[in-house]
């Protein structure tokens, strides 16, 4: 008589995704990349949203948007729309 012993189940090997509004006031991340349209992403990249640079988030406003994040030694507003869309390493 033989048995099929089934293995037990593999815990996932995947990172869940972290964004720009995961990040707590004082934490600093390194960006991965911008899933935004170009024009968009070409703007931020301008303002120094680059794939490697870290980004800290500073002061939001009371209702918690915008958000104020420090990259490459400026302060920039993002609204929580556009930041989830900056993802982190």
């Amino acid at each position: 008589m033989s048995f099929n012993k089934k293995r037990p189940a593999q815990p996932s090997r995947t990172h869940p995704t972290r964004n720009l509004t995961d990040l707590k006031r004082g934490e600093s991340g390194i960006l991965d990349r911008l899933d935004l349209p170009e024009e968009d992403a070409r703007r931020l990249m301008e303002m120094g949203f680059l794939p490697g640079h870290s980004v800290t988030p500073a002061h939001s406003a009371p209702g918690g948007d915008p958000r104020v994040f420090q990259v490459d030694g400026s302060e920039v507003a993002l609204r929580r729309e556009t930041a989830i869309r900056l993802i982190l390493r």
